[in-house]
């Protein structure tokens, strides 16, 4: 492959943008900000009335199209459409998110495990997929959004941790396999974002705020979807590698070799956190309310 040289900056006013997972929280928030930048954006959604949500963000430059990212010809009709309004894709956002119900592996639900994995990996893959060759026909870019959770424990939430964990190293390969092509591949890391995901999945536990509780208080601190927003975009027109937000987890990611292995043999010997999860354990599997493209943020 030839190698081919690319801005080190990137303009977005005029790009075409697709973002999987739109309907509310970082993916709708993002949207917004790349509108502002000049964009023009298609939303693909599995909500039934995204297309209506994305006219209301802009009747000529956004386009809402209802998308299942677990099936790659729903995503590859999802470009198909961007290509067919806007002339052409020049950058793909994979946000589409799901996070389950807190419990322990043995506690998880089969299908809840299937679902997140489905839908927070495989997703992804397939997001990257359908686009890929109009990105690299484009020289653009691709943002995958990982968090924080690929390199903090997952205790309570393995199945979530897991996914995010595959996203960063699926972030990690295509930088280097697509640099010949002149395209960049963003990875963001957020931690806590107040979105419909985390009021559902985090505030409205109990157990989970025990558990949470039990990490140092500096790297509870939440973000809004609009700054998220702000983070992806300008990610975008530098095109970053990483974007890290907040970033006081910058330092946690960079020590994570040596500040991981001392944190988790803390919480093996903590009574508290070992406590709260055998009440988590006992309390059997709960009711799952996420939708398969809720977006994320997340921890």
């Amino acid at each position: 492959m030839r190698l081919l040289s690319r801005p080190k900056t990137y303009d977005l006013n005029g790009k075409v943008v697709l973002i999987t997972g739109g309907n509310g929280g970082i993916g709708t928030a993002t949207a917004e900000e790349l509108l502002r930048r000049g964009a023009r954006v298609t939303i693909a959604d599995l909500a039934a009335d995204i297309p209506e949500r994305a006219s209301r963000l802009h009747p000529i430059h956004a386009l809402g199209v209802v998308t299942d990212v677990r099936r790659r010809g729903s995503l590859a009709d999802a470009v198909a459409a961007t290509v067919d309004r806007f002339g052409r894709l020049d950058v793909v956002i994979a946000s589409a998110g799901l996070l389950p119900k807190a419990a322990t592996l043995r506690t998880t639900p089969e299908s809840y495990i299937d679902n997140a994995l489905a839908v927070n990996v495989s997703g992804v893959v397939n997001t990257v997929d359908a686009a890929l060759e109009q990105v690299l026909a484009h020289q653009g870019q691709i943002v995958l959004l990982s968090s924080v959770f690929a390199f903090v424990n997952g205790m309570g939430t393995i199945p979530y941790a897991m996914s995010k964990a595959a996203v960063e190293q699926l972030g990690r390969g295509l930088r280097i396999e697509l640099a010949d092509a002149g395209v960049s591949v963003l990875t963001t890391y957020f931690s806590l974002v107040d979105t419909a995901m985390i009021k559902h999945g985090v505030d409205e536990d109990p157990m989970v705020l025990e558990l949470l509780g039990a990490l140092p208080k500096r790297m509870l601190k939440r973000v809004t979807p609009n700054s998220a927003a702000v983070a992806i975009a300008d990610g975008l027109e530098r095109r970053r590698p990483r974007v890290v937000h907040p970033t006081r987890w910058s330092a946690i990611s960079a020590a994570r070799g040596v500040i991981g292995p001392a944190l988790d043999k803390n919480l093996t010997s903590d009574r508290t956190v070992l406590n709260i999860l055998a009440r988590l354990d006992g309390r059997g599997p709960q009711p799952q309310t996420s939708t398969p493209t809720t977006s994320r943020r997340k921890p």
